[in-house]
């Protein structure tokens, strides 16, 4: 299947770069205008699907560059993006020929579900319930690593992780609570959270809860010398090769499984994502997140 040709139009280019590296992260074929002008010449050049496109822009401002737009290609979706967002603003795009209209900050899983969501409106199939393909998170947009590496280099993956999302700008990418864990030939082995490194600084004896009798109190154990004890451990935590840390490798639901089996799956697995299958292939994550997402863009539909 082709990937979704997106453009996306903003006069600063630090935030134009940044989104479209976001969105070929997510799947998408994405490139960049600086201006309402660009724009036009850019879909009279290639083809583009959906149009994410800011309001404020010097000459030619996005509610301009909307009608021209449309009088060109009339079958291109275009999301507005704006920072100064007003329910009469928003309308007057609507009408214009907008499908949606986003209000800065904005998040990358509501950006891309907009986009897909554009696109399948005009393949007249955006009635259809989404299934797990259409919410899933591809791997390309999780931090990786091999399970031969040590700890301190997953750190370092997920510090980089961050860096990248605190320097999108008024689109920001989802952090990703964990890191996925590779094996030598990149088949995902298991993955290392927050929790999983903070389980890695102690011994085995306390990181793992005790099982305790019916009626019977806890007695804590001894404590540990306070004095320096956390960097002491964390050095050692650093050396340790990531295989000793990292949980199970996340259980599995098929792409073309519905967003309910999901649920239940989730609930009776006591998981919080699961890694989606397209045949023998892993093709993203899904996880707790993206269904809450799509339950309140339902709801906020049957409001509106």
């Amino acid at each position: 299947m082709q990937p979704i040709r997106v453009l996306i139009v903003d006069d600063e280019e630090q935030f134009r770069a940044t989104t479209a590296a976001i969105l070929t992260k997510r799947g998408f074929t994405a490139t960049a205008a600086g201006s309402g002008e660009q724009a036009l010449a850019e879909i009279q050049k290639d083809a583009v699907d959906v149009v994410v496109l800011d309001v404020k822009m010097p000459g030619m401002d996005g509610n301009q560059a909307l009608r021209e737009i449309k009088r060109l290609k009339p079958e291109i979706s275009v999301i507005m993006l704006t920072g100064q967002g007003s329910p009469d603003a928003a309308l007057a795009t609507l009408r214009d020929g907008a499908f949606d209209y986003l209000t800065k900050p904005c998040g990358i899983d509501l950006l891309a579900r907009r986009i897909n969501d554009a696109v399948a409106q005009r393949k007249g199939v955006s009635e259809a319930e989404h299934r797990v393909r259409d919410l899933r998170v591809p791997l390309s947009s999780f931090s990786t690593i091999r399970e031969d590496r040590s700890v301190a280099d997953a750190i370092e993956a997920i510090l980089l992780s961050f860096n990248r999302t605190m320097a999108t700008g008024s689109v920001h990418e989802s952090i990703h609570r964990s890191i996925l864990v590779l094996d030598r030939r990149n088949k995902v082995v298991g993955l290392v959270s927050f929790t999983d490194l903070l389980q890695g600084l102690l011994p085995r004896r306390l990181s793992q809860p005790p099982e305790i009798p019916a009626g019977e109190n806890l007695t804590p154990p001894a404590p540990l010398p306070d004095s320096g004890t956390f960097t002491l451990m964390t050095r050692h935590l650093a050396t340790r090769p990531i295989r000793e840390l990292m949980s199970q490798v996340p259980l599995t639901i098929e792409a073309d499984a519905s967003l309910i089996e999901a649920v239940i799956r989730m609930l009776e697995l006591k998981v919080r994502r699961l890694l989606v299958k397209d045949g023998e292939k892993i093709v993203g994550v899904i996880r707790e997140q993206d269904l809450f997402f799509e339950i309140a863009t339902i709801i906020k539909q049957q409001i509106s």
